[in-house]
């Protein structure tokens, strides 16, 4: 299972890659900028909505953490030490400074202070039509997602990041819904 993982991990990236590079700057950055109603329900203030911070041709949330920090959601970012060492989510103020961490994140400082979500905004490689997820491959949000069974998960992707099916492993965990430029979906 590892090595077709890893294959729908290349040619997921491929995929979005080449889409991403057809999109203007502008077109890319409005894709994700208005918290939809859907989402909007479940960010009330004081309600701590985790992020991440784009790499490449992922989808950005920047513009919704900025629209949640407005509306008195407390953000967080996640932290990452190690391929092994448990992701943590400190809280983060959008424009705080970051520092780089292991694989090319951009997160808070250490010494930030940790918080436990309740909505996260997902990073993914893929989805399907059961929300599961194909993310990086670390392990990452698996782990988190299983600690945080009362939180709210939410994919954020391309529409193009699609498939019907994708292989799991009984350790990979669903989501809740997933948000695209074009739709929200939930079981």
């Amino acid at each position: 299972m590892i090595d077709v993982k890893k294959a729908q991990r290349a040619n997921f990236r491929k995929i979005r890659d080449e889409y991403v590079g057809h999109l203007s700057d502008n077109d890319r950055s409005l894709s994700f900028s208005r918290i939809p109603g859907l989402l909007s329900a479940h960010l009330t203030p004081g309600v701590v909505l985790a992020g991440y911070v784009a790499i490449g041709s992922e989808a950005d949330p920047s513009r919704l953490l900025v629209e949640a920090h407005e509306q008195g959601c407390i953000i967080a970012l996640p932290h990452v030490v190690s391929k092994a060492s448990p992701m943590r989510f400190l809280r983060w103020t959008p424009g705080d400074a970051l520092i780089e961490g292991p694989f090319g994140l951009m997160q808070p400082d250490a010494q930030a202070e940790p918080v436990r979500p309740d909505v996260l905004l997902v990073p993914l490689v893929a989805f399907d039509d059961q929300l599961m997820r194909l993310g990086q491959g670390a392990g990452h949000y698996d782990r988190a997602l299983s600690v945080l069974e009362n939180s709210f998960a939410v994919g954020l992707a391309w529409s193009i990041q699609y498939s019907p099916a994708l292989p799991h492993d009984p350790w990979d965990m669903p989501l809740n819904a997933v948000l695209t430029e074009k739709s929200w979906i939930s079981l």
